[in-house]
């Protein structure tokens, strides 16, 4: 049975399928009924120009970067500059069952920030204060603030922010929590959650609530700042985050390496993780390779099927220790060319050109952009599957990969402007979910479930799982105003 993300935009980084219902919880997208009183009711609650009603500067808000043609239109955009705002908003949008959505920098992925007509938009872009302990090593900061800001900042104090998504410098720490998000170096370092030790939050009904704090060891009451992060904006509104911070990351050794399969690319990888943890495992494939190539001359080999880029910040001689180990599981799983260097600029060059490789994928045409995983042992089996649905559904897609922790990034490259074509990229996009589930793996690795991907979550989570959220959810959020249709 082939089922469909929420809708399909003309144009834009990525596509969505057929429009489903989206209402959830106690709240619809044609529910909210609220009258001009009400709204000034809103604006007089908070500072003067944090409520947007222009519809020109309402239309910027609607969606985030999976470009929902299916978006509302909300009612009206609170740019938060604190707390109080949310809460304030939240008091009243409770008041009132309006729907609110939260959102950071917008460039969510997975349709989890879309509006929803009669509701409200809730920004916190405007909430970008920032203190760092270097004694505790951690960084108690507000959402609005960048990825790159918040390493920046940090870096001053010879300090590091781990997480990092390959658009670290456009999506909002904020966003980070709430889709928990990932990046290039979680192989060795891990994810978002790994570094949320505590966090101010509010919830459905206005009420604040601080969880953790600047503690490495906390084991009072249940884990309730993991119940929050990743939770995408349903259950509340992450108002400031307290973070871990580790010591500056050592100079890098890279290793590069070039295939002739992706089954021998796949090898590589199993063998390189069962040795050791690199700081970076990462993967293109052939169409990936070209496109980069295209746009940054760099010399990669555009024979090649597969393309590994591989580094270790092990201290000392033990770097080149833990290359020489990479280099000889890429040549022993047959490697046509490997290449390795502990020149730093030449290393993140070749990070750099794995980074680009969406925007450079992208310019074949319009995107169908997935996150799907598995464990490591099914990583082979997920690549050459997805090849095959390619093949198959007669469409392009490429796969690049956080090769060392098992998350793809299917590209399914399609013309919204032929119905045809553009059947069999929807096809082959549900394939591939499918396809990741029935290995044990996961519909999303960091980008979130959002709208786009939530048909498929009931068949990765099981009805005893998705029961156990509803209730969740229903116990915080009674009245479902919290971005319905998200998730769930």
């Amino acid at each position: 049975m082939i089922r469909h993300p929420a809708s399909l935009p003309a144009a834009g980084v990525h596509q969505m399928i057929n429009r489903q219902t989206r209402t959830s919880g106690r709240i619809g997208p044609q529910s909210a009924s609220v009258n001009v009183v009400d709204l000034h009711d809103l604006i007089t609650r908070l500072p003067d120009g944090a409520v947007l009603t222009d519809p020109d500067l309402l239309a910027n808000y609607r969606q985030d970067w999976a470009r929902d043609p299916g978006a509302g239109t909300p009612l009206a955009v609170v740019r938060a500059t604190g707390t109080e705002d949310v809460a304030a908003t939240l008091r009243w949008a409770h008041e009132h069952r309006v729907p609110v959505v939260p959102r950071g920098a917008g460039s969510g992925l997975s349709g989890g920030a879309t509006a929803v007509d009669g509701g409200i938009v809730l920004s916190t872009e405007r909430m970008r204060a920032i203190t760092v302990d270097p004694v505790t090593r951690t960084a108690v900061v507000q959402p609005g603030l960048l990825n790159a800001e918040v390493k920046r900042a940090v870096a001053e104090h010879g300090l590091w922010y781990p997480p990092d998504p390959s658009s670290f410098e456009m999506c909002s720490i904020g966003g980070n929590a709430a889709t928990n998000a990932g990046g290039l170096c979680c192989v060795k370092y891990g994810v978002t959650t790994d570094y949320v030790l505590g966090m101010e939050v509010v919830l459905a009904d206005g009420a604040v609530v601080r969880l953790g704090g600047p503690r490495l060891k906390d084991s009072a009451g249940l884990s309730l700042t993991k119940l929050f992060v990743g939770s995408e904006g349903t259950l509340g509104v992450i108002t400031e985050l307290t973070l871990r911070l580790l010591p500056a990351q050592p100079p890098q050794s890279t290793v590069v390496a070039s295939f002739a399969t992706l089954t021998a690319a796949t090898e590589a990888i199993l063998s390189i993780t069962g040795q050791l943890r690199p700081s970076m495992l990462e993967f293109m494939d052939s169409i990936a390779i070209n496109a980069v190539e295209d746009s940054m001359r760099m010399g990669l080999d555009r024979d090649a099927a597969a393309l590994l880029v591989a580094r270790s910040d092990a201290p000392g001689e033990f770097a080149a220790h833990e290359a020489g180990i990479m280099l000889a599981a890429c040549e022993k799983a047959g490697a046509t060319e490997v290449f390795h260097t502990e020149d730093l600029e030449e290393g993140e060059a070749f990070t750099a050109a794995r980074r680009f490789a969406i925007p450079a994928v992208e310019k074949i045409g319009p995107l169908l952009l997935e996150d799907v995983g598995v464990p490591l042992p099914r990583l082979g089996d997920l690549v050459t599957g997805i090849a095959e649905i390619g093949r198959r559904n007669e469409v392009t897609v490429s796969v690049i990969a956080h090769a060392g922790d098992g998350n793809t990034h299917p590209l399914i490259v399609h013309d919204p402007t032929d119905p045809d074509n553009t059947e069999r990229a929807h096809r082959a996009f549900g394939e591939i979910m499918d396809l990741a589930i029935a290995l044990g793996g996961t519909i999303t690795g960091e980008h979130g479930v959002g709208r786009l991907k939530k048909a498929w979550l009931p068949d990765q989570l099981g009805p005893d799982v998705m029961a156990l959220t509803r209730r969740i959810k229903d116990a915080l959020d009674p009245h479902g105003i919290l971005n319905p249709g998200s998730i769930l």
